[in-house]
């Protein structure tokens, strides 16, 4: 359920592999998503063989401020840094490609609750009143899922994200064309972006959950200084970011949870488009070998189905993502303690801004980073206790 990108690459996913396959979305598509629309190498390298990305603007130049100050712009050769979507545009499309591949996609429907009935299998009850029985659930309803309630999911890190759509003469366009900035904020842990997408501006800044009065002046005051307040705004939201406990559960019975209703992205740039898509596929074709196991075994109850397992989902969860959203808290805390220092690393030092522009293309991870003997080696100009709590404390 939920037709974003882990939800629509949960429902191709278990299509692919036999299932029979219903996609919920509680809106009509195509509806609008809070989000900059930035992908990284790692989701493009995610979506469907064939996928036709709706790109708005490709990034070849990234700029850095330290809140408003120290300006840097550093290009690439190599160009198409990133790519940036219009979430509106991307999930529709994602959508499309479950149903290509065999889901039926049903939107308008709202859940309410999600729950077990006496032999074990999954009920969703809608706000209609109507139920849905299933096999297996894979939940993907955002970082506010009532499925995510259901499993358990317990979160270390709540962020609170503002952003807007900021429409702009084509003049401004041009200034910001295939460039992106990206401001490290006042607040610990907090960053501003500008991702320009034709004649829209996407808009936001970030920070961590708790004075919302001064993360809405960051945003007020970074809109300001970058004179788009003057301009129409086409939207203005705000959204909540959720980061899971390292042993959270993703699964309780026949359901399992994906993407932001299962916590999982990178803490420190709170990137989630590729962490979607990624535990979507896994938590679909889990689904499919959890249910087809319940069916051979005959299991009768949710005791049952709890001996079965969760079709490996887990296992692959931590394998593949666990160690990059533990790099990601180690990136986190360097960055809440020195911003300046990681602004002058990445704007001058060549090595450092090719680190950089690998992990925007997903030549490198998080993980292979904080490994990276380059990266310690930078490291070490920090006081020795600063670097011992970032690289080799305790998580």
């Amino acid at each position: 359920m939920g037709a974003g990108p882990a939800g629509s690459s949960a429902a191709r996913a278990a299509a692919e592999a036999g299932a029979r396959v219903l996609l919920l979305e509680k809106s009509e598509l195509p509806r609008y998503k809070t989000c900059g629309g930035g992908l990284i190498g790692y989701s493009r390298r995610s979506l469907p063989p064939g996928f036709e990305i709706p790109v708005r603007q490709r990034i070849d130049a990234i700029t850095f401020t330290v809140n408003g100050r120290r300006e840097r712009t550093r290009r690439d050769r190599e160009g198409d840094l990133l790519a940036l979507v219009n979430r509106t545009e991307f999930d529709l499309a994602l959508a499309k490609a479950a149903v290509d591949a065999g889901a039926v996609l049903r939107t308008g429907c709202a859940v309410n609750t999600v729950d077990h009935d006496e032999t074990g299998r999954a009920v969703l009850t809608l706000a209609d009143g109507e139920q849905i029985t299933a096999g297996t659930v894979v939940g993907a309803d955002g970082s506010a899922s009532r499925v995510g309630r259901y499993v358990g999911v317990r979160c270390r890190q709540v962020d609170l994200g503002l952003e807007a759509e900021i429409q702009v003469p084509p003049p401004v366009a041009r200034q910001w064309a295939h460039r992106v900035l990206v401001d490290w904020g006042p607040l610990p842990g907090s960053y501003g972006w500008v991702f320009p997408k034709g004649d829209v501006l996407t808009v936001g800044v970030i920070s961590a959950r708790g004075d919302g009065e001064a993360t809405r002046k960051y945003y007020r005051d970074f809109i300001a200084r970058l004179g788009l307040a003057e301009f129409p705004t086409v939207s203005d939201s705000g959204h909540l970011t959720r980061c899971r406990e390292a042993d959270s559960p993703l699964a309780r019975g026949r359901v399992l949870v994906a993407g932001d209703a299962a916590g999982l992205l990178e803490p420190w740039t709170r990137e989630g488009i590729s962490f979607a898509l990624r535990s979507g596929a896994l938590a679909g074709a889990s689904a499919v070998a959890l249910a087809r196991r319940a069916e051979a075994s005959g299991a009768a109850s949710l005791e049952d189905v709890a001996t079965l397992g969760d079709g490996g989902y887990t296992a692959a969860v931590q394998e593949l993502l666990g160690p990059e959203m533990h790099a990601g808290r180690q990136m986190l805390k360097l960055f809440e303690r020195h911003p300046v220092f990681f602004h002058r690393v990445v704007t001058l030092v060549p090595v450092a801004w090719k680190m950089f522009t690998d992990f925007c293309r997903g030549r490198t991870s998080p993980a292979q980073l904080v490994r990276n003997p380059v990266a310690r080696a930078l490291l070490r100009t920090l006081p020795k206790q600063a670097a011992a709590k970032v690289f080799g404390g305790q998580d």
